[in-house]
């Protein structure tokens, strides 16, 4: 089975985790448990929570299951019928990344990351430098940080991605604390933060480019 096409495009991996959101919001609303939803979407709960974190790495028929189980089957026939332009109701016009700055702030991050992370994939002669940087922190003393660090190490050694690029309390600190982006080329680097801002201040999907948005032409 061939591995799953990473989402490098910002603002697709934005909707993904707003859809990850909804669907746990749903579930919460619902009074279900993750055991519960797990068993009424046959799924495992490790995929569910790739689902509801927004996780490219589940598939579309996963997620279709959730919203199944949750009784969301109706946005699904809109979606594929095209029912929302042909009865006149106005689709969604505009996307935001939440204005708290530390979810601003993890997505890019997550965006950083998930680049780094394929040019390690491609290139992995480069996960050396990012072992060097990390033994140069060390040098510094910076204790508070250290544990970060050695968890990097292992993360590196066993090129364990999944923890890095996970929606997860413990991979954020990770993140914070990562050697990563400073492997990626500036004009990368560049492309995301200007992705990100963008995003912050809201996409007109009505107004995007295909080469800007890719993911909701076919709404």
């Amino acid at each position: 089975m061939p591995a799953a096409t990473p989402l490098n495009n910002t603002l697709d991996r934005q909707l993904l985790i707003q859809l990850g959101q909804r669907l746990r919001q749903a579930r919460k609303a619902q009074g279900v448990t993750t055991t519960q939803m797990a068993d009424r979407a046959g799924i495992a709960r490790m995929t569910l929570a790739s689902v509801e974190a927004g996780e490219p790495s589940a598939t579309m028929g996963t997620y279709v299951r959730v919203m199944s189980a949750l009784g969301l089957s109706g946005d699904l026939v809109l979606l594929a019928s095209g029912a929302r332009q042909a009865d006149g109701q106005a689709p969604m016009k505009k996307v935001q990344a939440r204005a708290a700055n530390h979810d601003v702030q993890d997505l890019q991050s997550l965006m950083l990351h998930e680049e780094a992370v394929a040019m390690l994939k491609k290139e992995p002669a480069l996960i050396a430098h990012a072992q060097e940087t990390l033994e140069k922190w060390r040098a510094t003393g910076n204790s508070s940080s250290r544990v970060l660090w050695d968890e990097w190490s292992v993360i590196l050694h066993r090129r364990d991605w999944r923890r890095a690029l996970a929606r997860t309390r413990r991979s954020n600190e990770l993140r914070q604390a990562s050697p990563l982006p400073v492997l990626l080329p500036p004009e990368t680097r560049a492309r995301v933060l200007d992705q990100v801002r963008q995003l912050k201040e809201g996409v007109d999907l009505a107004a995007a480019t295909p080469g800007q948005h890719h993911a909701v032409d076919a709404t």
